[in-house]
């Protein structure tokens, strides 16, 4: 079977012409948008038929609603007060010259100095003061134990002359004596009514107004010369009351003299029994 030849005329280009056919489409196109175009003209360009009518029955009116309210008027804002305007920027202090800052320096240097010397100047008068204060109060005490040792002296030396001045009379008594049992009469115990006499004699020459409790006896040894006169007197037993014994032996000493008994003699030598609530 033969394979079939193709035509040679057939791959070789057209021949130009035949545009009679795009010709006729052409002027049919534009001769039918033209037709359309005179038709729209038309239309714009036509007058409007008007038509009038006569109403022989008025329309009843209806009543217009009353107005809305006029809304409440919105309060305008408070205005905002401004705010201060800012205060304007300190101005920087001029700095001083050297010179004046060195014066500064050396003034305040001088300034302390001067309250360091009057605080040493007030520290050492306060130093000297309290010396001085502790010597006066050494010099004071020193005059006050020399005094009271004079004063100790003194009344050793005066008991002494006493108890001396007591033995001389005794033995004059006892060597020249009137009564003819001499010291032995004189040294003889007293008798109760005379010793009751006494003790109420020399309790009314005491000045004492303490409270002592209980009533302790205060026993008090008493000498006397010839005449009576209290030559000595001493505390043999304390009441336990230091200040009724003192009491008692002040008394002794302002009585400084007792009464004789009832045969006109005094006892050299007594015990004497004192109560604070007899």
């Amino acid at each position: 079977m033969e394979a079939a030849t193709p035509n040679p005329d057939s791959l070789l280009p057209r021949s130009p012409g035949g545009t009679g056919v795009g010709v006729a489409m052409s002027v049919g196109v534009h001769a039918a948008l033209l037709a359309a175009l005179a038709g729209v003209l038309q239309w714009r360009t036509q007058t409007p038929v008007v038509a009038s009518a006569e109403l022989w029955a008025a329309v009843p009116e209806v009543a217009a609603a009353p107005p809305a309210p006029a809304p409440a008027p919105v309060p305008a804002p408070a205005p905002v007060p401004a705010p201060p305007p800012p205060p304007p920027p300190a101005a920087a202090a001029p700095k001083p010259p050297d010179i004046a800052v060195e014066q500064a320096r050396e003034r305040a240097a001088r300034e302390r100095e001067q309250r360091e010397q009057q605080e040493r100047q007030q520290r050492e008068q306060r130093e000297r003061e309290q010396r001085e204060q502790k010597e006066r109060e050494l010099r004071e005490r020193r005059e006050r134990e020399r005094a009271a040792a004079q004063a100790r002296a003194q009344a050793e030396a005066t008991e002494r002359a006493r108890e001396e001045q007591l033995r001389r009379i005794q033995e004059a008594a006892g060597t020249t004596g009137t009564s003819p049992t001499g010291t032995a009469a004189r040294d003889a115990a007293p008798s109760a009514s005379y010793a009751a006499k006494l003790a109420a004699l020399i309790r009314s020459n005491s000045v004492f107004s303490g409270d002592v409790p209980g009533n302790p006896a205060a026993e008090v040894e008493v000498r006397t010369a010839a005449g009576g006169t209290i030559l000595s007197r001493r505390l043999l037993k304390s009441s336990g009351h230091a200040a009724w014994d003192d009491a008692v032996l002040r008394a002794i000493d302002r009585t400084g003299k007792l009464p004789a008994d009832e045969y006109g003699r005094v006892p050299g030598r007594m015990i004497i029994a004192f109560r604070p609530k007899e």
